[in-house]
């Protein structure tokens, strides 16, 4: 079918503008009609100055800003009361990035066609995933779209505070042993070569400190073409390793166990489960259902393995609380609020309590971890560049020390 852009007055006079897919412009006509809106201009999209030049890759994304102002925007017009298709249609219009536009677009005009709005949703899992989609499928069914919509929103910009500061705490260090990094590795190939020349040219024997500096900047000049080979080697193996089902398992599992970052992770693993499927119980999705897309959406193989023997456990009468504390992931205390929770019939609400604890907890290890951090690097920083310059200036005060004498 082609697609056809079109504007047209409904009945109340105002101008609308939207797209349809439809056999032929008869086709768009009639169905613009049935809707009280009569046509003024069919053009058929991909024609003449119509058409619109993509080039692969460099399509803007949708962001989880996007995402987030949009649902905010969608709940607050669908709780003043307006049609499903209109606040697609307005907030379509007004969406800056095209590829969001282009998706807001197709939704409205599944949801024209007759499909549920969770479904037509469901046509764009790059945009919207699993989560979204059940929410409001179950938003649908209990004619509480509103709600579900404001609490999604809110999900959202929790779990998109969480990861910025899971990498803000990852980024910091990453950024200053790189920077080390090259700083030691012009030394290496640029500077010493410089002083070796010159202590050449002195003669005589030189300090122990001093003499294994040149060696390594020797190995280093020889080798460097073999080390970068190296680096490249290691990191594609290491990303088809964790590609493989067995190799991700391994790594997730020891990310867990690091001695600082491991504290970290798990945390945030927590965090991430309660908040994710106390808000998905909250809004009346099955808890099966709730568990099978929180385990897909885990980020860790370990998590997810614990998470999907909870769903076992569930499915055959058992609690939550036990298989959860038998996985080792997650804290006893977390388990025994999860069991108060389950005999109180009010677990949803606990699982948001410990989201919320956890949420904080997550924000003073960041804090820790940087504070801890920075003292370790500086002294990174200080051994490694001020012991190659200190070794490089032994010969000159060991020759100045001979002169004075």
């Amino acid at each position: 079918m082609a697609k056809f852009s079109w504007e047209g007055k409904n009945r109340a006079g105002k101008l609308q503008k939207g797209t349809m897919e439809a056999p032929d412009e008869a086709a768009v006509i009639a169905a613009l009609r049935r809707q009280g809106i009569m046509p003024s201009s069919i053009k058929e999209r991909g024609k003449g100055l119509d058409m619109e030049i993509k080039i692969p890759g460099l399509e803007p994304k949708v962001t989880t800003k996007d995402l987030v102002v949009f649902t905010r925007q969608f709940a607050t017009m669908i709780d003043a009361g307006l049609p499903l298709v209109q606040c697609l249609d307005i907030l379509a219009r007004q969406q800056d990035n095209k590829t969001f536009k282009k998706i807001l677009t197709d939704v409205k005009e599944s949801v024209e066609s007759g499909s549920t709005f969770a479904d037509a949703l469901a046509k764009h899992p790059k945009a919207f995933d699993e989560l979204y989609v059940n929410l409001v499928a179950a938003g649908e069914v209990g004619g509480i779209l509103d709600t579900i919509l404001n609490r999604l929103a809110a999900y959202i910009e929790k779990a998109l505070k969480l990861k910025k500061q899971v990498k803000s705490a990852m980024t910091y260090p990453a950024t200053v042993v790189g920077i080390a990094i090259i700083v030691i590795s012009v030394i290496l190939v640029f500077v010493i070569p410089q002083f070796e020349k010159m202590f050449r040219d002195f003669g005589g024997e030189l300090p122990a400190p001093t003499q294994l500096v040149i060696e390594l900047s020797n190995f280093f000049k020889d080798y460097i073409v073999a080390i970068i080979i190296g680096l490249v080697v290691f990191v594609v193996g290491f990303k088809r390793i964790y590609a493989t089902k067995r190799g991700r398992e391994v790594i997730d599992d020891l990310s867990l166990k690091l001695p600082v970052f491991g504290i970290l992770l798990r945390k945030v693993a927590v965090a991430k489960f309660t908040r994710t499927l106390g808000t998905m119980i909250a809004s009346g999705v099955p808890i099966l259902d709730g568990l099978d897309i929180v385990a897909k959406t885990a980020g860790n193989k370990t998590v997810e393995k614990a998470i999907y023997q909870v769903r076992a456990s569930i499915s055959e009468g058992k609690t939550i609380a036990e298989p959860l504390e038998k996985s080792g992931v997650f804290p006893p205390m977390v388990c025994q609020m999860i069991a108060v929770g389950e005999q109180s019939g009010a677990i949803d609400t606990m699982l948001n309590k410990i989201a919320d604890f956890y949420d904080d907890e997550v924000d003073d290890a960041v804090a820790n971890l940087t504070s801890m951090m920075e003292p370790l690097l500086m002294l990174f920083l200080g051994t490694t560049v001020g012991g190659l310059v200190i070794a490089m200036y032994l010969p000159i005060f060991k020759l100045a020390g001979t002169v004075g004498g």
